[in-house]
């Protein structure tokens, strides 16, 4: 089972909540709210992207890359958490 089905719930949950926020940007763009508030909105659904985002790549890289259970001779566990990190920062 991939970690997209294990953690269905939790991302759909996720999503609707971007959906959410992007339906506010359409109710302020249609009742011509002003460009601070447009923006302020575009920023909170663009950090929740990448807030999704990194959270897939991060239990891929744990589930795919770095299971020792699974892949015996995996990754490096240290270097894939300085990786997280890295992307983790990125993403921000």
């Amino acid at each position: 089972m991939t970690h997209t089905i294990r953690e269905k719930h939790k991302l759909l949950a996720r999503v609707r909540r971007m959906k959410g926020q992007v339906e506010a940007i359409e109710r302020a763009l249609e009742n011509e709210a002003g460009c601070e508030r447009v923006m302020h909105l575009i920023a909170g659904v663009r950090g929740a992207m990448a807030g999704l985002m990194a959270e897939v790549v991060e239990d891929h890289v744990r589930m795919h890359l770095v299971d020792s259970e699974k892949h015996p001779g995996a990754l490096n566990t240290d270097a894939a958490e300085q990786l997280m990190d890295v992307v983790r920062t990125y993403l921000k």
